[in-house]
């Protein structure tokens, strides 16, 4: 866990899904790979074709950039395919109950947090695939915002689902905490927007996040 920022008045947290919510390495490999294959087949290529095509996309955009990171939707938009088909791949090809199960102390942290925070999901899944991974999970009702591939048309990283977050959130992006498991997907760009950031290893850094913001808060109190 690496806290970046911490919002000197916390009001809202924003939390990324996939392997941030739940730790499944099998379920957050077989996302890439089902979508790399569906992609293989439509080009009559190998799988392996297909990932050499993606990673040397993503190292050219990378080096033209100045190392922005590309997601694999915005990856299969440079080789051809729309972001509408990408939404209809993984709503047809994605089922997180096939891998996961509800999470008691996922629950019992997101109630701790809720007691003083707004929460908010965005994903770079479709928000059917976000919705059924939360419910999968048991949690969906800590999550009355969800924010999806398919609400702004474009993926993390990009401002438009951060700053319709915070739009529907009601409050400034300094009073909002990102929090997700890819430094340049989850953390740096809100941290440009002005919000806090944290780096997470997976969803056992999540069950400490109360513990960590009681304690971050005490020690500000203290320093005043």
């Amino acid at each position: 866990m690496n806290m970046y920022r911490r919002p000197q008045q916390l009001k809202a947290i924003i939390f990324d899904i996939d392997s941030t919510l739940y730790s499944h390495k099998e379920y957050a490999l077989q996302q890439n790979q089902i979508q790399i294959h569906h992609y293989a087949q439509l080009e009559g290529i190998s799988d392996q074709e297909a990932r050499q095509r993606i990673e040397d996309t993503q190292r050219n955009w990378e080096e033209k950039s100045g190392g922005k990171a590309l997601s694999l939707g915005n990856t299969f938009v440079q080789l051809g395919y729309s972001i509408e088909e990408s939404i209809r791949w993984r709503e047809e090809l994605l089922e997180p109950a096939d891998f996961l199960v509800k999470d008691h102390k996922l629950v019992a942290t997101l109630e701790s947090l809720r007691q003083h925070y707004q929460l908010a999901c965005i994903t770079n899944n479709p928000v059917l695939v976000g919705r059924k991974t939360l419910a999968a999970l048991g949690v969906e009702e800590f999550f009355p915002l969800v924010i999806g591939l398919d609400t702004c048309k474009v993926s993390k990283p990009h401002p438009a689902p951060f700053l319709l977050a915070v739009e529907k959130l009601g409050c400034r992006a300094e009073h909002c905490l990102s929090v997700g498991d890819r430094f340049n997907i989850d953390i740096e760009l809100p941290l440009e927007l002005g919000m806090g950031g944290l780096l997470v290893d997976g969803v056992e850094d999540v069950y400490r996040l109360p513990a960590t913001l009681a304690y971050i808060h005490h020690k500000s109190f203290q320093a005043t």
